[in-house]
This record gives structure tokens, sequence and C-alpha cells, in this order.
């Protein structure tokens, strides 16, 4: 037997409610919205059925998610990579991973800030410091080859000889 037409309705209603809470914070990725739902013990038709009718209204977007959350880990010293892959972690894909890219000479920088804030200005004084290095930027998500230029260079963005 099925659950009378009412009902249904009654489910999506509360699951489109919770969700709504959630996004009033800050934005969320469908899978996590979809996530949380199922916490809550939403039922995965009507939580699928809010989500569709959130994100038909504009209020749930993955693309909008992706520039927030890559905004956020940009400003915080992350990298692309990390950023692309944290962002295939909430479920973004295709269109939405655009927003983990950086240009090669924004890359530079924001890895030389976090070089300086966390070395400071001196250069590797040698090889394990050097690997060291390495290992820190490449955890944070720079590319190898953006990490090994700016380390020839002295941790200067702005010298090119490693590139």
């Amino acid at each position: 037997m099925t659950e009378p037409e009412g009902r249904d309705d009654e489910a999506v209603e509360a699951a489109y409610a919770q969700a709504l809470k959630l996004l009033v914070r800050r934005e969320h990725s469908r899978r996590e919205l979809a996530r949380k739902l199922a916490e809550r013990d939403h039922p995965r038709p009507a939580a699928d059925a809010a989500l569709d009718r959130l994100e038909a209204e504009g209020a749930q977007s993955d693309r909008r998610f992706a520039e927030e959350y890559a905004r956020a880990r940009f400003a915080k010293g992350f990298g692309p990579r990390r950023v692309e892959a944290e962002l295939r972690e909430h479920g973004v894909d295709g269109e939405g991973l655009r927003h983990a890219a950086l240009e090669r000479d924004e890359e530079r920088r924001l890895a030389a800030d976090q070089l300086a804030k966390r070395f400071g200005d001196a250069p590797p004084a040698d090889i394990r410091e050097r690997a060291k290095r390495t290992r820190y930027l490449q955890q944070r998500g720079f590319d190898p080859e953006v990490c090994a230029g700016l380390l020839r260079g002295g941790g200067n963005p702005e010298d090119e000889t490693g590139f």
C-alpha cells in the first residue's frame, strides 16, 4: 500500500524547509545537502524533490557553491589542486571545477606568500630544507612545477628562472 499523496507533500515540504535553513547559513553543494537531509531522517525521494525545487528556484547552485568555496580556500592559502580535490569531494564537477583554477602567476604569488608566511624570506639552507618547503607547498595543493620554480627562484614569484 502506498502512502497518501498529502504525506509525500509533507515530507517534501519538511525536507525543503530544512534544506533552506541550511542554505541561509552558507552555500552548500547538492551532495552536502542530500547527506545532511539523510542524517536528519528525511526520506531520499522527498529530499531529492526538495533539492530539485531549490535548484530550480536558484536557491541552491553547485556553481555558486564552488565559486564561494574556492575563493575562501584560496584566501586561506590553499592551492588549486587541493581546492579542486575538495570540490570533487563535495560533489562538484564539470563547470564548477573551473573555479578551482588559477592563472600560473596567481598560483606562484599565492605559493610565494605561503612560503614566506611559513618559512620567512631566507632561502633554503640545504637540500633537506628545500625538500621540506616543496612538500609543504605540494600538500597545500600547489603544482609541483610551481613549487620547484619558486624554490629555484629563492621564493620570489617574479623570478622566472624556474619557469
